[in-house]
């Protein structure tokens, strides 16, 4: 070809490749195994510019390491169940299945030809009954180990999705995908115990020294380990069988400012109390109408109802506080009751005040007198504090010190137990909707809860062809609705059953599908001898929004799978090394409509002129910059569109070139046409060195060197995924190949390097350069460079030349010419005796290595 031709280029590599089976991975035990994963994508219909980066990313450490003598894993799959799905089918009257898998194929139409080297023979979405059946029989061996139990619990409840949301999925206050207020509910549910390892997913973060420290803290905050004090309060009224109520506090260096003792709507006494009081049951039902998310209880107002019951302060049986239902209280956390301090906490404090309560100060500093009627003091964690009424006379610090000194006195005298508690919840894994993985269990009249038998597996979702059985435009659970798939045999007796109609959550299916790709089409779901050989993943790159929700999850679902025997001890923590990459951003382009609310604009119809925008007929549209792309905002960017325009290793090599790529970078049309204009100038001068038959030259070890040099820098930012700066370093050699006057050989040479260090950014034209120049084979396959160590010591040092304090020139010597020989040097350059007219320097300064001064 006489110029850069990505329409011819890339199919033709991306067949090669797929006809040479290059990114096919088979277990071997002749090469060092190496494991690189995207967080595989929701199938919505459509990649964006986003997708790109991210795949991307992991595509170009695949091809290094595979160019590197390991054996890669590079799969790809769909997490395909979810609200969205049923949403669209309510929408279009369709069936989730089809929209499902329509997406995924033109999802995948998208992908290829992008030309990342997966194998996409391990494709597979979690709507596969081959993938669920085998997620179904994962839960019963759970189930049988003890880590799935079945309970009534106060759930969030969407009441436009119609289904039970995870505390990590309420934001807000509201569903993560409809939007709507969450209720709270009662049902019943099915929970993972991840609470059960909550101290051993904390302790092993710090294990985890190739994660970023602010997904460790994130993680770390949300499993939230606290010492603290559990007691009772004595009740001196309650009714029959509620003789305490059970505290737990991680702030008992407080108890002496305690006004009150508040308990959950859904505690236990609560429900006791309302069924003879219509007034307080009102009240319960309010509160049971707000979220149970903790940010929630937090924003909301403040309220109680005063039981008119009393219990006795543990210190001193005379002080005697109120019992109050309060509505920031949730059931699930400590015990479901706690006492008011408002001297001390912000959200006490504003109770105290609505209600009337005493305000007490149970700190004072050391000089000072006691007043209880103070206002609210909370000293500086460092600060020298009196324990006033609990330690009397001792000097301790708030904060630990304080804690356990309180903790310690009570256990001394009776009053409680110092015990470590975690604020991490167990999993509630049961969701009121069709388009999820079946929970495989049976409900028998005479047997009870039945799990199914594995060689029924896999209760597969019913699929009515005609839509008629299902009617996916009436809210509430489908399932529930359907006239036959209930109805099943007791897998114990035999008897007439029903089967179980909550699904799954959806990050169940995301939580193992790292493991299922080492053998995704084991009848198992797990090979082991597979799971040996590929887990764990090497590289894990993904949002830093999926820090909290899916990356503890899947540690949890890795131990939960190490102890039924489907993953080596090894892959407990299944992620060696994670890299959470940043966002691409795209300008908002928007107008506004007769009401003034903004109309939003695709990138395509807007001309931009001068730093103004405008549209067709001449509208000026108003600039937003650099903010997260959006489809309801329009300034996505289709890669369909830009490899259609410029080809896609122009979309790969900007998406990595403008930002490091845990920053966000924004997509301009600017910088993606300065790419495509760059790697055709690479092109040109390859195929023009592929025709030269220069002769050698002085300039050939000169070239060579900044060849070796290149191949450091660029292996040093790949390694360390500073993908910029490795294509900083490309340009920068690129632009010393155009003008080296090197010999045809040497210059070739350089340039099939230049390829292969290019070759994970832009396969494509790097391929065609190697074939062009040459190479043996095709580059994908070929040995990285190595960079040659004494190539990269310079035997030559450009000094400066300073005149009376002003640079006139610099001069190139040898690195061990004598100082003397650099004297006579500096003295017959040009600019040196045309400033001195002959006349002989005051003082002549040598700095070896770095600089002359010449003073006249």
């Amino acid at each position: 070809m006489s110029r850069y031709d990505p329409a011819t280029i890339e199919p033709k590599w991306q067949a090669a490749w797929e006809d040479a089976l290059t990114f096919k991975a088979t277990r071997s035990a002749d090469k060092p195994k190496y494991y690189v994963l995207e967080m595989f994508p929701y199938p919505s219909g459509r990649i964006h510019i986003g997708h790109v980066r991210n795949y991307t990313m992991g595509d170009v450490i695949a091809r290094y390491k595979k160019q590197n003598g390991f054996n890669v894993l590079h799969p790809m799959g769909f997490d395909a169940f979810g609200m969205p799905a049923e949403n669209a089918a309510m929408a279009s009257g369709g069936h989730p299945k089809d929209w499902t898998y329509s997406n995924i194929d033109t999802m995948v139409e998208q992908m290829k030809p992008l030309g990342f080297g997966l194998d996409w023979s391990r494709m597979f979405a979690t709507c596969d009954p081959e993938y669920y059946g085998q997620q179904q029989a994962l839960f019963l061996d759970m189930l049988e180990e003890g880590l799935v139990y079945r309970k009534n619990a106060v759930v969030n409840w969407d009441p436009v999705d119609m289904t039970v949301l995870a505390n990590e999925q309420v934001e807000n206050g509201r569903g993560w995908r409809s939007g709507a207020l969450v209720e709270r509910k009662e049902l019943t549910q099915w929970f993972f115990k991840i609470s059960d390892f909550s101290g051993e997913l904390l302790d092993a973060l710090d294990t985890l020294d190739d994660w970023p420290a602010k997904v460790k803290l994130m993680q770390a905050n949300w499993i939230g380990r606290s010492r603290g004090l559990q007691f009772s309060f004595d009740m001196l009224n309650g009714p029959e069988g509620f003789n305490k109520i059970e505290c737990y506090t991680t702030r008992p260096d407080t108890l002496h400012g305690a006004s009150f003792v508040g308990i959950s709507p859904d505690h236990p006494l609560a429900k006791e109390l309302e069924q003879g009081n219509p007034e307080l049951a009102a009240f319960v039902a309010e509160c049971r109408r707000m979220g149970t998310s903790e940010e929630e209880l937090e924003k909301a107002e403040k309220r109680g109802f005063d039981t008119g019951l009393k219990v006795r302060h543990p210190f001193d049986p005379s002080w005697e506080l109120p019992v109050y239902i309060a509505n920031f209280i949730l059931m699930d956390y400590g015990t479901g009751a706690i006492f008011g301090c408002p001297g001390h906490d912000q959200r006490d404090h504003d109770f105290c005040s609505k209600y009337g309560l005493p305000i007490v100060e149970t700190f004072v500093p050391l000089e000072g007198e006691i007043d209880i009627q103070a206002e609210p003091f909370v000293p500086a964690k460092t600060e020298k504090v009196r324990y006033t009424r609990l330690v009397a006379g001792a000097e301790v610090q708030t904060g630990e010190e304080g804690v356990n000194a309180a903790v310690d006195f009570c256990e001394k005298n009776g009053i409680g137990e110092g015990v470590t508690k975690y604020r991490l919840r167990d999993w509630g894994l049961s969701r009121q909707r069709y388009w999820g993985c079946p929970i495989p269990v049976v409900h028998c009249e005479a047997c009870g809860v039945v799990p199914e038998k594995k060689e029924n597996l896999p209760i597969s979702l019913p699929y009515d062809e005609d839509g008629k059985a299902i009617d996916f435009s009436v809210p509430g659970n489908p399932l529930d609705r359907h006239p036959s798939w209930r109805a099943c045999s007791c897998p114990s007796c035999g008897a007439p059953a029903r089967r179980e109609t909550d699904t799954m959550d959806t990050f169940v299916d995301s939580s193992w599908y790292f493991a299922r790709f080492t053998s995704p089409r084991a009848d198992t779901p797990i090979d082991m001898a597979e799971a040996e050989y590929w887990m764990n993943v090497d590289q894990y790159i993904g949002g830093i929004e999926h820090a909290i929700l899916h990356l503890l999850y899947s540690r949890f679902f890795a131990r939960a799978m190490q102890l039924t025997g489907h993953l080596p001890e090894k892959s407990k923590e299944p992620f060696n090394a994670l890299f959470t990459q940043g966002m691409v951003t795209h300008a908002i382009y928007q107008t506004r409509n007769a009401d003034g609310r903004p109309v939003y604009h695709y990138p395509e119809a807007v001309e931009l002129k001068d730093g103004k925008g405008y549209l067709e007929d001449g509208t000026e549209v108003e600039i937003i910059p650099s903010a997260k792309m959006s489809k309801s905002k329009n300034n996505v960017v289709d890669p369909v569109a830009i490899i259609g325009q410029y080809g896609a290793d122009t979309a790969r090599w900007f998406v990595l070139s403008d930002s490091p790529p845990e920053r966000d970078v924004e997509w301009t049309a600017s910088g993606a046409e300065a790419a495509s204009k760059h790697l055709a100038r690479v092109y040109r001068i390859a195929a023009e060195i592929a025709e030269s038959d220069a002769p050698e030259s002085a300039d050939d070890k000169a070239l060579l060197r900044e060849m070796h040099k290149a191949i450091h820098d660029v292996t040093m930012g790949v390694e360390s995924f500073g993908f910029n700066a490795a294509i900083a370093k490309l340009y920068a050699f690129t632009g010393v190949l155009g003008k080296s006057q090197a010999g045809a050989v040497a210059k070739k040479e350089a340039a099939r390097v230049l390829a292969q260090l290019m070759s994970p950014m832009t396969p494509h034209l790097s391929e065609e350069i190697w074939q062009l120049l040459g190479g043996e084979g095709l580059i994908a396959n070929a040995v990285w460079p190595k960079a040659d160590e004494a190539m990269l010591v310079e035997d030559s040092v450009t000094l400066p030349i300073q005149v009376n304090g002003k640079r006139r020139g610099e001069l190139t010597v040898p690195k061990d010419m004598a100082k003397e020989e650099i004297e006579k040097l500096v003295l017959a350059h040009e600019a040196v005796v045309r400033t001195l007219e002959g006349a002989a320097p005051k003082k002549l300064i040598v700095v070896p290595g770095r600089i002359v001064n010449v003073v006249a």
